[in-house]
């Protein structure tokens, strides 16, 4: 068990990573990063993240893609995801059900929204766990 969560942040856009990072940082937990969905899968297979936090769209492999290949995989099958979207895009709920996402923000988003959507996943983690 680790002594703070890691979460693990996905984004191509480099600017949204150092907010996000810098705020969850600032509340006290551990982050790492990734720029495009394959060295996020890489990462999350790795690492084993608390949560993952993704865009949906990147190069070389969707935010959705990567969610659904490590629902896929025992070892990454139960770390949730916080999916980011562009303002108006939605997620069908089949493919959804298909990953672990739990929430999904739009852009633009509010870094304490962020931060309220990852104390509030990784509480109903741990209370899953300690179950």
């Amino acid at each position: 068990m680790r002594e703070r969560p890691l979460i693990l942040v996905v984004d191509d856009e480099a600017h949204i990573v150092h907010v996000v990072s810098l705020k969850l940082q600032n509340a006290g937990l551990e982050v790492t990063t990734a720029s495009d969905g394959e060295e996020g899968f890489s990462a999350a297979t790795d690492l084993h993240p608390d949560l993952i936090i993704t865009d949906f769209q990147m190069p070389f492999m969707s935010g959705l893609e990567m969610c659904t290949q490590l629902r896929k995989q025992p070892q990454t099958a139960e770390i949730p995801a916080l999916m980011l979207t562009a303002r108006g895009f939605s997620i069908p709920q089949q493919e959804l059900e298909q990953t672990n996402i739990q929430a999904v923000l739009s852009k633009p988003f509010s870094p304490r929204d962020i931060l309220a959507r990852v104390q509030s996943l990784i509480e109903d983690r741990q209370n899953v766990d300690a179950a």
